[in-house]
């Protein structure tokens, strides 16, 4: 009689191989996996740790005053998502920027912020445009259509960044990554094929309870290969060479630059900026924005999380000065963020 497959939830629960790290780069998967309570599957030996996938996370300090100082002192009205307006910066955050009188307004999308501005040229329109390769397209678009509509009161912040050069910062980090979904939809995979090649192991995975289960049993099976490994475990949406449209939409918009991360530093081209050719929607320039060096609270350990380095209920301030209605840093904050996902999912409880 032919043997009967395992399923991956038999492949998960039944791994005997050596300790494995799996770093979840996508702030996405972290919640959904505590969520589906995948976590309590998993052996002793197998750890999962958070990434630098959350972008509001990864946004430094330093923009958050950016946008502040935007808000304060030049009367800009502030479209962001609304994420960041309880991010802390050096002072405040964009919530306390309001309550001295500032104008944040939450929108859903650029183009949001785009129409916006086109129906009240009274005021000067800035965008907080944060995000990786899945957000940054859309950034694009909303400069096209201001330029289409010829408004003149439209720019954006731009804070977004690119996932190649992080991945290479984090080299050693974890044995395995499991990769967002989402952005290699847009990239590809042939970035994660280069870096199977360089002994950096991963697997793209989707959202669903299937498919990130799926990805696990594989990501554990090929691991006990012995080998590095890439495979691609959500293929219904990502291919080979993802979206060439967006890809050159980006590439005609925008140019690499050097990016502050949180937790990382400053990764040589792993920013985003607008062309010269598009420098009149570019906030920076505009409104000649001074150099700003931000200033994090030093009890928060978002960037050591970030890093895999530890997890959020190794910090001294999670769940007692840090929760999501006080938050400290960024991670406790965004709906993405590692730190939410661990207070919204009951360590915040075991640490009573």
């Amino acid at each position: 009689m032919e043997e009967r497959k395992k399923t991956a939830r038999e492949i998960i629960e039944g791994y005997q191989g050596p300790p494995v790290r799996i770093m979840e780069v996508c702030g996405t998967h972290t919640h959904e996996i505590f969520r589906l309570g995948i976590r309590k599957l998993l052996p002793p030996q197998v750890e999962l740790i958070s990434g630098p996938g959350c972008p509001v996370c990864v946004t430094p300090v330093s923009f958050i005053d950016e946008a502040i100082y935007l808000a304060l002192e030049k009367q800009v009205t502030i479209c962001t998502f609304g994420d960041l307006v309880r991010v802390p910066g050096s002072q405040m955050s964009l919530a306390g920027a309001r309550e001295k009188g500032a104008k944040i307004h939450i929108v859903y999308s650029p183009a949001d912020a785009e129409k916006y501005a086109k129906d009240h040229p009274e005021e000067q329109v800035t965008f907080l445009s944060v995000g990786f390769e899945t957000t940054t397209p859309a950034g694009c678009l909303s400069v096209k259509q201001a330029k289409e509509d010829g408004i003149s009161n439209y720019s954006l912040l731009v804070a977004n960044k690119t996932m190649p050069g992080a991945y290479e910062a984090l080299k050693g980090s974890a044995d395995v990554f499991l990769y967002p979904g989402h952005v290699n939809a847009i990239t590809g995979t042939k970035l994660c094929e280069e870096l199977a090649k360089e002994g950096v192991s991963g697997v793209v995975a989707g959202f669903t309870a299937k498919e990130l289960l799926t990805a696990l049993a594989v990501a554990l099976a090929r691991f006990q290969e012995g080998r590095p490994f890439f495979v691609n475990c959500y293929p219904r949406v990502v291919t080979e060479n993802g979206s060439p449209q967006a890809q050159k939409l980006v590439e005609e918009m925008m140019e690499p630059c050097d990016s502050e991360w949180r937790g990382l530093g400053v990764i040589k081209g792993s920013g985003m900026r607008l062309q010269e050719e598009w420098s009149a929607f570019d906030a920076r320039k505009k409104y000649k924005i001074p150099p700003i060096q931000g200033k994090a609270n030093p009890a928060c350990r978002c960037g050591d999380v970030l890093q895999g380095k530890c997890k959020p209920s190794d910090c001294k301030v999670f769940g007692k000065v840090c929760t999501p209605q006080h938050p400290v840093g960024a991670c406790m904050v965004s709906g993405e963020g590692a730190c939410s996902a661990y207070y919204m999912y009951g360590e915040a409880e075991k640490m009573k």
